[in-house]
């Protein structure tokens, strides 16, 4: 950690520094006065590069970009000055426009999204993803600050598309407007967001990233999410970003999979690049590059969208080599301290907890492992990770064990009194009683499992069922009973606060939408 500390911020020693000018000093900027615009990509492995785009009518070759040091390629295209008198960016506001790379094996060339792409849309004839220029005239200002800290995190998870009572996809500024002020009337103080991320396959639930830089646009624009999260901050919300840097989606035309030709430019090369059970890529946390590409990213969403923190997912597969594939973690220290853990996943997300605590200190980070790595939330400057929170994620698991292998009456209170209070010293964890995995598609909820097939005919109020009573009574027994001894905090997931029947859905070609 401290060498990669040192390697990226030099003499100064300043994280918060290094990522702030790689956010503003790559990707694509525009000059507000002479509206010229800079654009720079890492593309190591090409042998030219054209930026093209409806501004130039799909031109590939008008205009080259410049190689630099270290693979990065360089551009300005200087602004116009319009009929209306005005000064005019080349590339307009909401056009779209694409790299065009040739490659020592590949001389005549493919089309790509730059990596750090604000905004993308899908394409409704082909289905897939283009970069967009996103510029808008009216820019939205936040007017809340962030909320102050608290000790007793009460997490409201969401997914925005899902959130709806009607049969839609669900948009930023409706979440914020119709879902918000209920969460607050819930008795939640921080809501955390899943799918923010753009990811091209909805069907991922936004865990397949293509777009790291870029808003979710089935959701709305940038403004809508900057509105959003403004809105909570109003009811003293704070607001958690589910954030993906576990793995990539290996999605080549619409993602950064192979986006220079190679597969090893931001991943492992070969099979040290594959995650066999999520089919997608593993980053190289060994790679300045990379790490540039990262910390910019969680720079962004804090600085530009005014996120409070993350919830990180899949930490098992950065903490380790074997990414936590057939492994079952029994406690023994020599499963955390071995050959199999990965030095520069756990240097980087060290790198990541400084970075996101400088910027914000009272922000909040969470770690989704399910191995239970020792000093995970302890600070930095202690020895530790660095995360604030971890996952209580054996109270979920219990629950459904208990659910499916035994009858109420023959439930173990002190083996659940265990499994929800069994954690580390110091180390603050999150309890829940059932995961989003179990209110998505594939599985039941609790509610559903309690009262099965009685959730459809029995809950009117003129229709008396024991089923269904004791089932309710047993929902609030166990939410209570997780709320009391799971962890420092608590988390629920969309719709499991009120026994939503079998799971929260999406359109896709299951279920005919």
């Amino acid at each position: 950690y401290q060498e990669w500390k040192n390697t990226l911020t030099g003499e100064s020693g300043d994280l918060v520094k290094f990522a702030k000018e790689s956010y503003n000093n790559y990707g694509i900027k525009i000059d507000e006065t002479t509206q010229n615009i800079t654009f720079s990509e890492w593309l190591p492995n090409a042998s030219e590069v054209y930026i093209t785009g409806d501004f130039n009518s799909w031109n590939t070759t008008e205009c080259p970009m410049e190689k630099g040091d270290f693979g990065w390629w360089n551009i300005t295209l200087e602004g116009y000055q319009g009929e209306d008198g005005n000064v005019h960016p080349k590339i307009e506001h909401n056009t779209k426009f694409k790299l065009f790379i040739k490659t020592p094996d590949n001389s005549e060339g493919f089309f790509r999204n730059p990596a750090w792409s604000k905004v993308a849309h899908q394409d409704e004839k082909d289905l897939l993803f283009t970069n967009v220029m996103w510029n808008p005239a009216e820019k939205y200002e936040f007017q809340h600050p962030r909320p102050e800290k608290t000790n007793g995190l009460r997490i409201y998870e969401c997914h925005i598309g899902m959130s709806s009572s009607e049969e839609k996809i669900n948009s930023y500024r409706e979440f914020a407007d119709d879902v918000i002020p209920r969460i607050v009337y819930g008795g939640y103080n921080c809501i955390q967001i899943m799918a923010i991320m753009e990811h091209a396959y909805y069907g991922s639930f936004g865990y397949h990233v293509t777009n790291f830089f870029a808003v979710s646009s089935r959701f709305g624009t940038p403004e809508d999410l900057k509105y959003l999260i403004d809105t909570a901050h109003s009811h003293g919300l704070q607001v958690l970003m589910d954030i993906v840097h576990s793995h990539c989606s290996k999605n080549v035309l619409d993602g950064i999979a192979q986006q220079d030709g190679t597969d090893y430019q931001y991943f492992h090369s070969g099979a040290k690049g594959e995650h066999s059970d999520w089919d997608s890529k593993i980053f190289n946390y060994d790679q300045y590059e990379v790490l540039r590409f990262l910390l910019a990213n969680i720079y962004m969403w804090i600085e530009e969208y005014k996120f409070d923190g993350f919830r990180f997912d899949a930490v098992t597969s950065i903490l380790y080599h074997h990414h936590g594939i057939g492994v079952g973690f029994s406690g023994d220290y020599h499963e955390y301290f071995s050959m199999s853990t990965d030095i520069a996943g756990v240097a980087y997300l060290m790198l990541a907890n400084d970075l996101a605590h400088s910027l914000i200190p009272n922000g909040v980070t969470i770690a989704e492992d399910v191995s239970g790595m020792p000093g995970l939330c302890i600070d930095i400057e202690q020895g530790g990770i660095g995360f604030d929170y971890r996952l209580n994620m054996s109270c979920p698991d219990t629950w459904i064990k208990y659910l499916k292998e035994f009858k109420d009456e023959d439930w173990d209170m002190k083996h659940l009194a265990h499994v929800h209070t069994n954690r580390r010293y110091k180390e603050k964890t999150i309890g829940y009683a059932e995961s989003h995995d179990q209110a998505l598609v594939g599985d039941k909820t609790l509610a559903h499992h309690l009262i099965d097939e009685e959730i459809y005919e029995g809950m009117a109020r003129d229709y008396h069922s024991e089923k269904v009573d004791r089932g309710i009574a047993l929902h609030k027994m166990m939410k209570l009973f997780t709320f009391g001894l799971g962890g420092e905090a608590y988390l629920n997931f969309m719709g499991n606060e009120f026994g939503h029947p079998e799971w929260v859905d999406f359109p896709r070609e299951g279920n005919g939408s």
